[in-house]
């Protein structure tokens, strides 16, 4: 018997749809997760009756397991496939290799003889300037190869708005909002699609092709889930209970940032930390299964051709030193700030938008950003190239044949097998510190504007290299420091050997993870991410340091990090189980319906007709009505949703005869009605017989604790076992609106 009263067996032969939610709908976990139990339990009392049900049992047991191995399968496909394909789109935008179009340029220098060089070029590979007959010091080669880039810029961004809006809508944006909020137990559908996982795969090789700052990390997530909710429809126990669901799609996104970043344990723990919801202890094995099959898929495809899952892989050898924590620390509170800067600006932005003329014309939007970021970005060779390069260029350590004017230092090498020594900065690198800055201000202003437009638009890439050219900075500036004043004591006599001691490639890397933490707010994951990228535990404590300042220092300025603030801003009814909430109402205070307003609508156990169920449901939206004994006595019975009511009287009507308007309904076994007149129709197994209660005198904080812990849809209101309200999740959000100060009216959804 499950909290209907019913077997496994008797469930299994309602109507179609029965038990199911309609689009923007909160589910009910505790229904659901019942319901799976209840089946577990049938499908294991079976198991001994013959080899069929053994079988299925067998089944039933490992299909988690399949199912998260097939995504995980799936999802590292997708990813080699989005990273081959950008790596070629991004570099058709500066020219072409004639010989093999359909290799990017560093595969087109594969089979080239020349010695191919960070920011060179093979006699392989031609601009199209070069192309067109000029050679690259040529003024005509600067003009056609800037005309060509916007032009490149313009028709990828166009595509990829195009598709978007005439495919799937639902394909723009990160999607890490929605999914936090579908993880919750939110129904939206479609954005889980077919369709939305093919055009948010196409549309983001198109859009980070173009150069719009944005990255393709965060959309990854959101391609993983696709695929989760793609393959759980395979196996019933997870496609048709939504609560089940998620499980696979929490297993689904951890992949996500696995293939991300080449981190499966930093994908486990963003799905704890930063996405799911109802994390159980095999969700969270699954996950790690799910994440580590999806990177080593990833790995075997190796995309960018370096035996690594991303193209900043870096290893650093060089300690750091006890002093660095400060400069570590102060890129910390860097990054808190920018990240404050940041969420507040374009949080600004994306509300102009909702309600100016702007919204209503994105595909304009979206060429005119693309527009300007083309035009503004090609004259600065650092905010031209494609961000994961910068990020890795950035990241790097000068080595002996490195060319780049970050490694302009003023060095007499003898002895290519020499160590590197500490050397004063040469004009090289005070020109990239004065383009850097300019890129710096410039990544920041032109994000603002980018994360939210109509294309798929990831967000971790620019906030890494937002941060990556702020470390760096600051390393080539303590790197400077100790090379003026070797023996101050605060290096610790580590600087006075003539050796290079201080690594601005570090600092870099720490300030990425600063900017990135400020930004979203993310703090274990994140060190766990970035300590996935370097590949040493010796760097565990400066990622710390800085992470930990760079979140106390945003959460200063607001607790919101850039997903829950747009969730905030779409209406969206999230409620952050991880957050604490402290009020002194009752009840009574924030249940429906107040006092002196009409009463509650409710039907009765044995006294209505179906005419009258029909009206009830024509006069109302309400997704649920509770049942009482009668309207004397208001004893509450159980609770009936709206949709299994609709969906019970329409089969009766078709499976039972002489079914009529003036037919009795019946939420008990036995009636106590006269048997006279047209037969009644019984919807006992449709009813909710343990509803979760509470009295009136119950404090808010309690309630708000059951909302976010139990993942309710909706708790009745009693006194004295007499029914007086409800309280639904709506109704919890809007008083902790109205008493943020924000608008109650906000929350959009049921």
């Amino acid at each position: 018997m499950d909290l209907y009263g019913f077997s496994w067996s008797e469930m299994d032969e309602l109507p179609p749809g029965i038990g199911q939610y309609d689009d923007f709908h909160t589910i009910d976990w505790q229904r659901d997760i019942a319901r799976d139990r209840m089946r577990h339990r049938y499908i294991i009392k079976k198991r001994t009756e013959g080899i069929w049900d053994f079988v299925r049992g067998i089944h039933d047991a490992w299909s988690g397991w399949l199912c998260v191995l097939l995504v995980g399968v799936a999802a590292g496909a997708v990813a080699g496939v989005i990273d081959i394909g950008t790596q070629w789109m991004k570099d058709l935008k500066e020219g072409v290799c004639p010989q093999a179009f359909w290799l990017n340029q560093e595969q087109c220098c594969w089979s080239s003889n020349d010695t191919f060089n960070e920011g060179d070029h093979c006699a392989q590979w031609y601009t199209w300037a070069e192309l067109f007959g000029h050679f690259r010091d040529d003024a005509w080669a600067f003009i056609i190869s800037y005309i060509l880039y916007v032009m490149w810029s313009l028709v990828f961004a166009g595509l990829a708005v195009l598709l978007v809006r005439t495919f799937a809508p639902y394909a723009c944006g990160s999607g890490i909002p929605e999914i936090k909020t579908i993880l919750s137990g939110f129904i939206i559908r479609g954005y889980l699609g077919k369709w939305t996982l093919v055009i948010k795969s196409i549309g983001m090789i198109l859009a980070v092709s173009s150069g719009l700052s944005l990255g393709k990390e965060g959309p990854l997530v959101h391609v993983s889930c696709c695929i989760g909710n793609i393959f759980s429809y395979l196996f019933p126990k997870y496609g048709k209970n939504e609560a089940k669901k998620r499980e696979i799609l929490s297993a689904a996104s951890a992949a996500g940032v696995s293939v991300a970043f080449g981190a499966p344990i930093g994908g486990v723990l963003f799905s704890l930390e930063e996405v799911s919801y109802y994390f159980p202890l095999k969700t969270l094995w699954r996950s790690f299964f799910c994440a580590l099959v999806a990177a080593f898929i990833l790995r075997s495809i190796n995309p960018f051709g370096n035996d690594h899952l991303v193209m900043f892989y870096m290893e650093y050898s060089r300690n750091w030193i006890f002093v660095e924590l400060i400069p570590f620390i102060i890129l910390g509170i860097l990054g808190g700030l920018i990240g404050t800067i940041f969420i507040k600006g374009n949080i600004m932005w994306c509300n102009y938008r909702k309600q100016s003329l702007l919204g209503k014309y994105p595909i304009t939007e979206v060429l005119v950003i693309s527009l300007i970021t083309a035009i503004i970005s090609f004259p600065n060779i650092y905010t031209r190239m494609n961000s994961s390069d910068l990020i890795k260029l950035l990241f790097s350590q000068c080595g002996v044949a490195d060319i780049s004017p970050l490694c302009d230092y003023n060095r007499n090498f003898t002895n290519v097998n020499s160590r590197i020594e500490i050397a004063e900065a040469g004009a090289g690198v005070h020109r990239s510190l004065g383009l850097l800055t300019l890129a710096l201000i410039f990544k920041l202003c032109i994000t603002i504007f980018t994360f939210g437009i109509k294309v798929p638009t990831g967000l971790f890439i620019p906030s890494l290299v937002m941060g990556a050219i702020m470390g760096r900075m600051i390393g080539i500036g303590m790197e400077q420091l100790a090379y003026h004043y070797p023996y101050l004591w605060v290096f610790q006599g580590a600087c006075s050997t003539g050796e290079n001691c201080l690594s601005p490639g570090l600092y870099a890397m720490v300030g990425a993870a600063a900017c990135l933490g400020g930004v979203t707010r993310m703090t274990v994951s994140l060190v766990v991410i970035m300590f996935e990228l370097t590949g040493s535990v010796k760097y565990i404590v400066p990622l710390m340091a800085a992470v930990m300042a760079s979140k106390w220092v945003g959460d200063a300025f607001g607790r919101r990090g850039i997903y829950d603030a747009h969730i905030n801003l779409n209406g969206y009814p999230y409620m952050d189980s991880k957050e604490e909430y402290i009020y002194t109402a009752l009840a009574a205070d924030i249940m429906t319906p107040r006092r002196n307003e009409s009463p509650l609508c409710v039907i009765t156990q044995e006294t209505m007709t179906v005419d009258d169920i029909e009206n009830i449901l024509k006069s109302t939206d309400h997704n649920g009505f509770p049942v009482i004994v009668s309207q004397e006595s208001q004893y509450l019975v159980g609770f009936v949703l709206r949709k299994d009511l609709t969906l019970a009287l329409a089969n009766a009507k078709k499976t039972q005869e002489g079914v009529v308007g003036e037919s009795h309904i019946l939420f008990t076994a036995h009636s106590s009605q006269s048997s006279l007149g047209p037969p009644a129709v019984k919807l006992r197994k449709i009813l909710d017989m343990a509803p979760i209660t509470i009295t009136d005198q119950t404090p808010v904080e309690t309630v708000i604790d059951m909302f976010c812990k139990l993942g309710l849809r909706q708790v009745l209101v009693i006194h004295n076992g007499r029914l007086l309200g409800i309280i639904t999740k709506k109704d919890v959000l809007r008083h902790i609106k109205q008493l943020g100060n924000e608008d109650p009216e906000s929350v959009l959804f049921n």
